[in-house]
């Protein structure tokens, strides 16, 4: 793609993940003052379309990111540095590694990503938190995705018990198709071992999480965990 077609829709791409609504033209013009027309965004935006970046949900001006639209994003993605207030709570909770203390960790965490976390403290031993969050996201309003939500959560020990020794140590971003919680969902996830013991936590969200923003808050989390 060229500089242009890459800017409209990382554009698009940001827009929809604030917002949870289709994207149209006339936002991007005129709240991202972009200097291209109103009528060169509609061409680029079709053939964006047309490449199966951004579809129409239904009959509206607007558009969404696609699944591949996504794992473009994330091949480039970079992270956002946390707020010194976020630093300072997840570190005070962290000074005690210990199953307590990672509970209130993965509550303030589906506080601050306003999404589900999940925390295998090893592998039979499982706490989510935030499901709440992501019942309240605007996607998830439809019936049929609330009925897929909750079998989802139904099967959240399963699901990890699965995909536990598949993991990393380190962060691993999972979008759509590749991911084991239902193509219509994002998931962070990421694997640590402290003393002798594995544990794994992650991220829930709906495909428009804000992966910036969420990479970096599991990411330190990770490193604050892994470290002498």
């Amino acid at each position: 793609m060229d500089k242009r077609k890459i800017l409209i829709l990382n554009t698009i791409i940001k827009e929809h993940i604030k917002t949870g609504i289709p994207v149209g033209s006339e936002v991007l013009v005129g709240k991202y003052k972009l200097d291209i027309s109103s009528a060169t965004v509609r061409n680029e935006m079709a053939e964006l379309e047309e490449l199966g970046y951004i579809a129409q949900p239904y009959t509206s001006s607007g558009r969404i990111p696609t699944e591949k639209a996504y794992n473009f994003y994330l091949e480039n993605l970079s992270k956002k540095k946390l707020k010194p207030t976020e630093i300072e709570n997840f570190s005070k909770l962290l000074k005690e590694k210990d199953e307590l203390s990672f509970k209130q960790v993965a509550k303030e965490l589906a506080k601050v990503s306003d999404s589900a976390v999940f925390w295998a403290f090893h592998q039979n031993n499982l706490y989510y938190t935030g499901i709440s969050n992501l019942l309240s996201q605007p996607e998830f309003c439809q019936t049929e995705l609330i009925y897929d939500i909750s079998k989802i959560i139904d099967r959240v020990d399963e699901i990890i018990n699965n995909i536990f020794n598949e993991i990393q140590e380190k962060p691993q971003i999972f979008v759509g198709s590749t991911n084991p919680f239902g193509d219509f969902c994002g998931t962070i996830l990421v694997k640590y071992k402290l003393k002798n013991n594995v544990g794994l936590f992650g991220i829930l969200g709906p495909m428009r999480m804000d992966y910036e923003k969420n990479l970096a808050l599991v990411e330190f989390i990770n490193n604050k965990i892994i470290e002498k």
